[in-house]
């Protein structure tokens, strides 16, 4: 049986995105004794954690890799399940961040829409671990020219993990490609 590894992509993203793309990618080149999952994330809190929990459950991860959103949702899953984490431009309070995108949106990998409201805010501020427990389980990649997230609330947030700061850059990650080899070494994965 494979050892499984999870990739969570970001809001309003799918399992389509150019980084999960990539990502998939290079597991199956160059980690084909892996089975990379890369599910396509419910757009409203609760049902993303909901099934994001009953894929850990039936798929034990060895380490989860999470981009925005679900770097945070990463977080939350590396905390319960105590495996390491590697986290590309996390999300770290992203109740106050969804506040300011509410209404509805498509998913356009399962075909469904989603209603993102005020009233799933609260679940998802429920989710922020008040502390980590292990911070030397998390890699965190974060460039400083992020425009949707400040990378500061996560070099503070994540004080204690392995933090890697590029100046510049944008929310994407540019330059990825070049990262992963060292998210594989960081999750001991090779």
């Amino acid at each position: 049986m494979k050892p499984n590894v999870i990739y969570l992509h970001g809001f309003a993203s799918s399992s389509q995105s150019d980084k999960a793309v990539l990502v998939r990618n290079f597991f199956e080149t160059e980690l084909p004794h892996l089975q990379l999952h890369v599910p396509d994330i419910p757009y409203t809190p609760v049902e993303a954690w909901a099934e994001l929990n009953a894929l850990c459950e039936e798929h034990r991860p060895t380490a989860l890799i999470g981009s925005s959103l679900g770097g945070f949702l990463a977080t939350c899953l590396a905390e319960r399940y105590q495996v390491k984490a590697a986290l590309i431009n996390p999300a770290v309070n992203p109740h106050l961040l969804l506040a300011k995108h509410l209404g509805r949106y498509f998913h356009p990998v399962r075909q469904q829409h989603y209603d993102v409201s005020a009233e799933q805010m609260p679940f998802l501020a429920d989710l922020v671990p008040a502390k980590l427990a292990e911070p030397s389980q998390y890699l965190v990649l974060l460039q400083t020219g992020d425009e949707v997230l400040d990378y500061r609330h996560a070099v503070e947030f994540y004080a204690g993990s392995q933090l890697d700061v590029q100046e510049g850059g944008d929310h994407a990650y540019q330059n990825l490609q070049s990262r992963l080899r060292d998210i594989v070494n960081f999750c001991q994965l090779a």
